[in-house]
């Protein structure tokens, strides 16, 4: 882990952190992130988690024999599979992981999207590509973020709490939304100008070849990763990893990072000097 100087190195800049994958199934895992949020929050380092909950929800749905579909990674979602996934992250994963924070020394609260209308929530239209033709498909009650009000997360960064947000909303109906974790996150990072935006996933970062460990990216251009989406080789739960990173950067934070959340200490790690652990998303290279 990093020493105390190097983490003081970033009191009063903003990290905002999206949880998910492994990191949230194992429990040493699950304190080794906590502690690193510990660590920095104590060093004055202004955090705010977004967390997913994939497995939770498929769970939960198994559990009501109802079946998970996917497109371009994101969950197919009818009126009862929100209301279950409502259920899953904001009564059961959220508590867990504040618990967690908590438990390591520092004060974490936990929201969703609809806390004082944290998210402002619109109907999401999945793409999807054949031949390299990009087509719009409904895939329900699919949330995106068209804003975040900042007012409450600056309350609690400025008070030194870590916000927990579970990606919840709803529209200006009062529909639920579950949103995709991905890019949820990308919307805090966004709206708070974060000077990092890390998504911790089950893999190295974005490969060229899944298969071939050796091709890992390091460096991955919008354009790169844009002709990679459509030509299929950024697939699946990848996909809104990568258009997060870059929605992000659009929008005002300063650098994105896929890092593995299975790594002790990611957090922390990532954001030492000269680190280049797993894929960094920039608009362009040189």
């Amino acid at each position: 882990m990093s020493g105390a100087a190097e983490l003081n190195s970033w009191r009063g800049r903003t990290v905002v952190v999206k949880y998910g994958g492994n990191a949230m199934l194992d429990d040493s895992l699950k304190q080794a992130v906590a502690q690193d949020i510990a660590d920095l929050s104590r060093a004055g380092v202004r955090l705010a988690i977004v967390h997913g909950g994939g497995p939770e929800i498929t769970g939960l749905l198994k559990a009501m024999n109802k079946k998970s579909e996917f497109v371009a990674g994101l969950r197919v979602t009818d009126a009862e599979t929100a209301t279950l996934a409502q259920m899953a992250l904001v009564g059961k994963t959220n508590p867990e992981l504040v618990n967690f924070i908590n438990r390591a020394g520092v004060r974490a609260v936990g929201l969703n999207g609809k806390d004082a209308d944290l998210f402002e929530v619109r109907r999401h239209l999945a793409t999807v590509y054949e031949n390299g033709v990009a087509q719009q498909v409904d895939i329900g009650f699919v949330g995106e973020v068209s804003s975040v009000r900042p007012e409450l997360l600056q309350t609690l960064l400025d008070g030194g709490y870590v916000p927990v947000i579970a990606p919840i909303g709803a529209d200006a109906a009062g529909q639920t939304y579950n949103i995709n974790a991905d890019t949820a996150a990308a919307a805090v990072a966004a709206q708070l100008q974060a000077d990092v935006f890390l998504l911790l996933t089950d893999v190295e970062g974005v490969f060229r070849d899944y298969h071939d460990k050796s091709s890992l990216i390091t460096e991955l251009s919008f354009a790169e990763a844009t002709a990679m989406i459509q030509a299929g080789v950024v697939d699946g739960g990848m996909i809104p990893k990568v258009q997060a990173c870059m929605g992000a950067l659009e929008k005002g934070a300063r650098l994105a990072r896929v890092v593995d959340g299975r790594r002790p200490h990611c957090i922390v790690e990532s954001l030492q000097p000269g680190n280049v652990a797993g894929t960094a998303v920039v608009k362009h290279k040189g």
